[in-house]
């Protein structure tokens, strides 16, 4: 049987009337630029596949619609009619005949225009890779990396109640400011103590020195029941706050005593004397004993937690550590520049403190005056004061040091610091006469921000 080996004409690529074909010089004869690049020849290996670096296999799984490739030919509104037809052929000619038209929408003049795309992950490793590249939280407790990060906890930007505090002095030695366990509020102005309640806003005059003295510090018990007060004639006072009577006077300090810290059952007196003096208001001595180490004013005195040690800065520019079976410091850390007022134990970590120096020392954690600082027993934290040049208060998360917010509001340098028996609440005081509240840090049981209630609204009133 005879064949007819004479090749069959190729029908046309594209069905078009004539009329366009000719306009568009569509010669059947003549293959395109883009089928040229199409109908490269490709070798075959029986191993593997080799693609040319201009070749794409497969567009179905290039996911071409997360750059908006499909529709990158949108132009304006005059030129759309005129290019219709040819951007449809074009469209034809590279991704075949069934690709979708585009939608019409507004010009797009992104070359790229990224769309986000969450595909299930195949692996159960896709998830934790994702997490990882956005975002890695050293602070987290679950060790599931899938579970979504928490938002940044939102602190208030501003003070929910303001006290004035006439005579507050602006003294970067003195600690006239101090937050019992009790809910009340003690604070030293000029040479009388006065006591406010949390719980009703109350004022109590408890003491006045008189003309000669004045106040320079003040610390409570532990218990929140006795007050110790600190005097510029060198003495130390305990009152009962419950009965404002004084209950005891104890001197040995040559000059004024600026700083007090209560252990469960020494109270520690720190003094322009350079000397820090051991009270036990249980004998009848004035002092049962005394830490010389300080060539300088003693202005910073801090007991640890579990009453092992005694941590003491002054304004020789050293930290020294102190433990009541020596006499001369276990630890003398001398990296600070300038006064050493700023001390707090972490109730986190037994054995770790922070401290702070004044003006000269250029700390790597702050960078400014560091005037207070305070752990936070709820979360892992703490809350510095500063002063010149912004007075601000910040808050700074543990161990990474990053900065969880800054306050600001007073006018003068933060000198002074408390905290609230419920550890939500911080009162800080400053040359400028006033007491500032700040809710900063959440509860312990709830971990939510604080919400004010009718009580802590927003106003302004005297201490005294």
């Amino acid at each position: 049987m005879a064949t007819d080996a004479s090749p069959k004409p190729a029908p046309p690529r594209l069905n078009v009337p004539p009329a366009m074909a000719g306009g568009l010089r569509l010669d059947p004869a003549v293959a395109s630029p883009a089928r040229l690049l199409l109908d490269v020849p490709k070798t075959p290996s029986p191993s593997k596949t080799t693609y040319s670096d201009r070749f794409i296999p497969c567009r179905s799984s290039s996911r071409l619609h997360n750059f908006a490739l499909l529709d990158r030919d949108r132009a304006s509104p005059s030129s759309t009619t005129d290019d219709a037809p040819y951007s449809r052929l074009l469209r034809a000619e590279i991704f075949g005949p069934d690709s979708p038209s585009p939608a019409p929408s507004s010009p797009n003049t992104n070359l790229f225009r990224f769309k986000t795309d969450h595909p299930s992950p195949k692996s159960p490793f896709a998830a934790s890779a994702a997490a990882t590249a956005g975002h890695y939280d050293c602070t987290a407790g679950s060790a599931e990396s899938s579970t979504p990060r928490k938002p940044p906890r939102k602190v208030p930007k501003t003070p929910h109640k303001v006290l004035d505090a006439p005579s507050l002095q602006d003294d970067f030695y003195l600690n006239l400011v101090d937050w019992s366990s009790q809910n009340t509020l003690a604070v030293g102005l000029g040479n009388c103590v006065y006591l406010w309640s949390a719980s009703n806003c109350k004022v109590t005059k408890l003491c006045d020195l008189g003309p000669r003295d004045s106040v320079c510090a003040v610390h409570w018990t532990r218990e929140g029941s006795y007050l110790a007060i600190g005097t510029s004639l060198g003495d130390v006072q305990i009152w009962d706050s419950s009965r404002c009577k004084r209950i005891r006077n104890m001197g040995g300090h040559q000059t004024r005593t600026g700083v007090l810290a209560w252990s469960s059952r020494i109270l520690s007196s720190g003094s322009r004397d350079k000397n820090i003096l051991q009270h036990d208001i249980r004998v009848p001595s004035d002092y049962i004993s005394k830490f010389s180490g300080h060539r300088s004013e003693v202005c910073g005195l801090k007991w640890s937690h579990d009453d092992r040690e005694l941590a003491s800065g002054g304004n020789d520019n050293q930290l020294l550590v102190w433990n009541q079976r020596s006499q001369q410091p276990i630890l003398r850390l001398t990296e600070h520049t300038a006064a050493v007022k700023a001390i707090a134990w972490s109730p986190h970590q037994q054995g770790l403190l922070a401290s702070g120096g004044g003006t000269a020392d250029r700390c790597i954690r702050f960078w400014n005056t560091v005037c207070n600082l305070a752990w936070c027993k709820n979360v892992n934290e703490l809350v510095s004061t500063h002063g010149y040049s912004q007075n601000q208060i910040m808050v700074w998360k543990y161990p990474s040091m990053s900065k969880v917010a800054t306050l600001t509001g007073h006018t003068l340098r933060v000198l002074y610091l408390a905290m609230s028996p419920d550890g939500q609440t911080i009162v800080t005081g400053a040359g400028d006469e006033t007491l500032r509240f700040w809710n900063i840090f959440p509860s312990m049981k709830t971990q939510a921000p604080v919400r004010d209630i009718g009580l802590w609204s927003f106003s302004r009133s005297h201490i005294r």
